[in-house]
């Protein structure tokens, strides 16, 4: 017998993943992860785009099997695309940290969800397909740098998401496989997503790999077949990574949830510590926007490159939401003037408000080398505001809640959710919502998404919560 390629092992390895590997303790921050992206896409749901995604989707095929968040019909894999982008809009997602990069496994959550819902799957199954994507995003891109090499963490997506909805749709380990190689063949990513002038797509890019990974799963239940030396080559990702790509995927534990981190401001993952430092000098100090003549950011490289006005393009007029989430000066400025960073400071009105602009233009970030040698297993940053006065305040920061070291308890996320989701579902909604995740494995996918559809999808109650202090 010929040995296996890597398409074959993987597909192998979610074909045998098996609801007893998902021990209690797994369980219960799977279900963390699953409120706190609900929360998230909940949160997204007036975002324009998917005004215009319902009205592509009425144009190209109306009607079909699977549920919008929000109420609506679609086919399942335009459901990917819709729901995997209302996940990502608020840039409150999970993430996964490795030395060469990151990326956030809940962006296979919409496409996991249509796929279940398609297949009339049981929260069980749902959750162990989830587990299943988890894994194998994760195992890649802990050893793969991916965007150091000047591609997008939606490569290893297209793998994860295929594989997960195969499973749902009962393939075979070898039918897995085609659907890792379909989905991933076409859909080789650039990391230049992330540049400036940064685009919608960055937060769009995740959904059309979801749309395109669970139609080529129901290609591959079909019959058809994709290439599988995809990793092998010759010309495969082996030789585009120039690294062996070496992953023990005989090890079926799927525990690499516990290696998330979650978010309670919008902004990237490495502004999750600056924003923390940011505040907790503004409301020791009681300072006002005004207050404030410079500020200096100290942070690790990756967290410049990307977000400081480095390799990525300088931050200095940002204009959309887009280009505000991952601008460290920006948030920055709004933390300092709005005592938070939510949703509503996303909103291109308030990025593009006289005060944002004049603040964020003295604020200066500088990758710092200490900083730098303990990433990722550290997020370190420093703040220095120069106030008016003459004052001068600094505060060193180490990690975030939401981090290893740190993470958000059920409760927390409780909360997060309530503050995402109040405006569009009375506190009976979400308590439901609330009190079916946490049971999920006694529900089915139709029950969820019976009361998701009730969510309205645009603001209707009043704002209460002050955001996750």
């Amino acid at each position: 017998m010929s040995t296996p390629t890597t398409a074959q092992r993987i597909g192998r390895f979610a074909y045998d993943a098996r609801a007893e590997h998902l021990t209690p303790g797994t369980r219960a921050i799977f279900k963390r992860n699953i409120l706190d992206s609900l929360g998230c896409a909940i949160a997204a749901l007036p975002g324009k785009p998917f005004k215009a995604l319902r009205d592509q989707f009425d144009e190209y095929r109306g009607s079909g099997t699977c549920s919008l968040i929000g109420g609506g019909k679609t086919s399942p894999d335009q459901a990917a695309l819709y729901n995997t982008g209302l996940v990502r809009y608020v840039d409150l997602l999970d993430s996964y940290m490795s030395p060469g990069g990151l990326c956030h496994p809940s962006d296979n959550f919409g496409t996991i969800l249509a796929a279940a819902e398609h297949a009339s799957a049981s929260g069980e199954e749902f959750m162990l397909a989830l587990a299943t994507s988890y894994e194998i995003g994760c195992r890649i891109t802990a050893i793969v740098p991916v965007m150091a090499k000047g591609f997008n963490h939606a490569i290893q997506l297209a793998m994860s998401a295929a594989a997960g909805s195969g499973k749902l749709f009962g393939l075979d380990a070898d039918q897995i496989a085609n659907a890792i190689a379909i989905a991933t063949i076409d859909n080789i990513s650039l990391s230049c997503v992330h540049s400036e002038p940064v685009s919608q797509w960055k937060g769009f890019s995740p959904g059309i790999t979801g749309m395109r990974a669970v139609y080529s799963a129901s290609l591959a239940k079909r019959g058809f077949t994709g290439p599988l030396r995809l990793f092998e080559g010759p010309n495969g990702l082996v030789r585009m990574f120039d690294q062996p790509l070496e992953v023990d995927w005989e090890d079926q534990r799927l525990e690499v949830v516990h290696q998330t981190v979650m978010k309670k401001y919008c902004s990237l993952i490495h502004g999750q510590p600056v924003l923390e430092a940011t505040l907790a000098l503004k409301r020791k100090h009681g300072l006002k926007g005004s207050d404030v003549d410079e500020v200096q950011c100290d942070i690790f490289q990756t967290g410049f490159e990307i977000a400081g006005g480095g390799s990525f393009g300088p931050k200095d007029n940002p204009q959309t939401k887009e280009q505000a989430d991952y601008n460290l000066k920006y948030l920055i400025a709004a933390a300092l003037l709005d005592d938070q960073v939510g949703p509503a400071q996303l909103e291109p009105e308030r990025v593009q408000a006289a005060d944002a602009q004049a603040l964020l233009r003295r604020v200066t970030v500088k990758p710092d080398a200490e900083f730098s040698a303990q990433y990722p297993r550290e997020l370190n940053t420093r703040v220095t505001i120069k106030c008016k006065d003459g004052r001068v305040l600094a505060e060193e920061h180490v990690g975030f809640e939401g981090g290893l070291d740190n993470p958000f308890t059920w409760e927390r996320t409780v909360e997060k959710f309530n503050w995402l989701s109040e405006q569009y579902a009375d506190q009976v909604l979400r308590n439901q919502i609330i009190d079916l995740v946490s049971t999920l494995e006694q529900h089915s996918i139709e029950e969820l998404m019976t009361i998701l559809v009730k969510v309205s999808p645009e603001p209707r109650f009043p704002v209460m919560h002050p955001g996750i202090q």
